[in-house]
């Protein structure tokens, strides 16, 4: 009689644990490492989220009138005046209610509107008043030949109170501001020209749009040195993004100097 054979019980106990300790090792092994890839992947994320919103700051800071930069008292925002074109005036406007002045046509024979400035440097360009450095809104025609015709607006007068030296004048945009507001990055225009920073911002709507929404609170400060007759204003900005699952962050550092000469 030929002798069965086949597996204990106790066999078979032992080696369903041990199926149940390498399955729950497996899976463990597994769960980490996908969680480190996730973990890397948001690190990455994080990472070019800050050279993006830096480098937004930046071109937009490049472009801006050296005289117009201005944070408000904690640092939290920053106003500045882009500037649209540049050229060199040939003539003040001169008399007692001067509404135009010559200029070298702008390049390529384009044409610019705006509000023109002078020099700025000395008193502030976000002053309207006249004499000032800064005009009312003015247009600059197109023309390929030399001189053009620079008129103030619906007839307003105005008279610059510093002469550049090297006559130069630049046609300026309304301003720009650059706040933060929670854990949001705001970029606020086509508000006007006020006299201090921060006042009459636009609330939701097409002039308030989102540069970031990933800061932590009152983290974003900026920092200007102001231009002088050697080189132009100095912008630096320091932010941290922030991971509310990861509950990581990220912080950036950068200095932006602005070259716009006077």
């Amino acid at each position: 009689m030929r002798r069965l054979s086949g597996f204990t019980l106790i066999e078979l106990i032992i080696v369903i644990v041990l199926l149940g300790v390498v399955a729950t090792v497996s899976v463990r092994f597994v769960a980490l490492s996908t969680q480190g890839a996730i973990d890397v992947s948001s690190r990455q994320q994080r990472a070019l989220a800050g050279v993006v919103i830096s480098e937004q700051i930046s071109r937009q800071l490049r472009e801006a009138l050296p005289t117009s930069v201005r944070p408000n008292g904690d640092g939290s925002c920053i106003e500045f005046i882009p500037i649209v074109a540049a050229s060199n005036y040939l003539t003040l406007p001169s008399g007692s209610a001067p509404t135009s002045f010559e200029a070298v046509p702008l390049p390529d024979g384009q044409s610019a509107s705006g509000r023109v400035v002078v020099y700025g440097y000395g008193s502030s360009v976000y002053n309207l008043t006249s004499p000032g450095p800064m005009s009312p809104p003015a247009s600059m025609p197109a023309s390929a030949t030399a001189p053009v015709t620079v008129t103030f607006d619906s007839g307003t007068t105005h008279r610059f109170s510093a002469k550049s030296p090297e006559k130069r004048f630049y046609v300026v945009s309304d301003p720009v501001t650059l706040c933060q507001a929670g854990r949001f990055l705001y970029r606020y225009r086509n508000y006007g020209v006020k006299p201090t920073i921060g006042a009459d911002l636009p609330g939701p709507g097409p002039d308030r749009e989102v540069l970031a929404a990933s800061l932590l609170p009152d983290s974003l400060e900026f920092d200007v040195i102001p231009p002088n007759f050697r080189r132009g204003a100095v912008v630096s900005f320091r932010m941290v993004l922030g991971d509310t699952d990861l509950e990581e962050t990220t912080a950036i550092s950068q200095e932006v100097q602005i070259r716009n000469v006077p």
